[in-house]
């Protein structure tokens, strides 16, 4: 995909600010309001959302102009963030990107395929950034646990993603709210496509949706992962583990840290004589104190200025969310799904790891 590069030059040869928007103050909208105002070369022209009391406040917080209808902010901003409720991507993002306008748009990409299908080919039509906002990706635990892992042959991997329950995005399942970042990481970490895939739920009894979900993923390197994700834990977990043949990996996204477990050690001297047994070797991995939405608001910026293309764009954000529909489709269901023999041969022989997931023919079984 190309994009459109700005021209953010001055004629003194210094960068202008890049003009930014802001569609949605909610939860998510506050935090990208601060950000966006701490950005270096940005400037945060306008703020829109419904809820005229609470977009007041912001504007006026941070000195930017305040829109009720969020169509009328596009003519005056190069670029947009959007932070509104799920059900409503489509109908916010469609409108920026036909306008000209770079977007990042908060995860999932879309409430639908078809929706997040059609934000791809809009971007791609207008040559416009499209950038969707999984932030773990720009989290420095998710980033050095990435690097540690290229020196490891993973066999199986572990992501746990629970909160208590909270009246924020409860518009969708868990599985859109928070299962999608770690199917995101987890598609990344594995590099293989999903080849099968088992999933249940629950849900509390007053709720529209599942609050409770587990799924089991199996890729086409022979990696298997379970996923858990929750909005009814009483204790806020964010961890992934790697198990690998000579490692157990873990890391913890809510204390910063990583830390690597090895296989005992028999420690010798000089002449090669037992001194004594290392029952466990526990290895800590440094990580750096950034903010994942400074990193990742900063790599949109970058982005729109040099015309470059996005770590996460809409192709990514397509997969995940492709996948999480069928998880939650399948916990719903209560069925197991998995690719036929002749299309897991199919599927290796053409070597699609790069295409994504490819559901075509599948088999059912009780």
């Amino acid at each position: 995909m190309s994009t459109r590069q700005l021209d953010t030059q001055s004629q003194s040869g210094s960068p202008q600010p890049l003009k930014v928007g802001l569609i949605g103050i909610g939860n998510m909208g506050q935090h990208h309001a601060r950000v966006l105002s701490l950005l270096k070369n940005v400037k945060l022209v306008g703020i829109a959302d419904v809820n005229v009391e609470h977009g007041l406040e912001a504007a006026s917080k941070y000195k930017a102009r305040f829109y009720e209808d969020y169509r009328e902010l596009l003519s005056q901003v190069d670029a947009v963030c959007i932070a509104v409720p799920t059900r409503l991507h489509y109908e916010v993002g469609i409108a920026c990107l036909q306008a000209g306008i770079h977007v990042l748009i908060e995860k999932p990409i879309a409430a639908t395929i078809e929706e997040a299908e059609a934000l791809v080919n809009a971007a791609a039509e207008s040559q416009c950034i499209l950038q969707v906002g999984h932030i773990e990706r720009f989290n420095p635990v998710f980033q050095e646990l990435s690097q540690v892992l290229k020196t490891e042959k993973v066999l199986a991997l572990e992501a746990h993603r629970m909160s208590p329950y909270s009246n924020r995005a409860n518009d969708v399942s868990v599985v859109l709210d928070l299962m999608i970042h770690d199917i995101d990481l987890l598609l990344e970490l594995a590099g293989a496509p999903v080849v099968g895939l088992t999933a249940s739920g629950s849900r509390c009894a007053e709720s529209k949706y599942l609050d409770y979900v587990t799924a089991t993923l199996g890729f086409a390197n022979g990696v298997v992962a379970t996923l858990t994700a929750s909005k009814v834990t009483h204790r806020k977990t964010r961890t992934i583990a790697a198990h690998c043949r000579q490692s157990l990996t873990e890391a913890n996204f809510l204390s910063n840290e990583i830390s690597i477990h090895r296989h005992n050690a028999d420690l010798l001297n000089e002449y090669h004589q037992g001194l004594y047994r290392q029952d466990g070797l526990i290895e800590k991995v440094y990580v750096k104190n950034v903010e994942p939405l400074y990193a990742e608001l900063e790599h949109f910026v970058n982005c729109v200025r040099c015309g470059s293309e996005p770590s996460v764009g809409g192709e990514q954000a397509l997969k995940a969310l492709r996948l999480a529909t069928l998880i939650e489709q399948m916990a719903l269901d209560g069925k197991v799904w998995k690719l036929s023999d002749r299309d897991r041969l199919e599927l290796l022989t053409n070597q699609c790891v790069t295409s994504g997931i490819t559901w075509r023919k599948m088999t059912t079984y009780a």
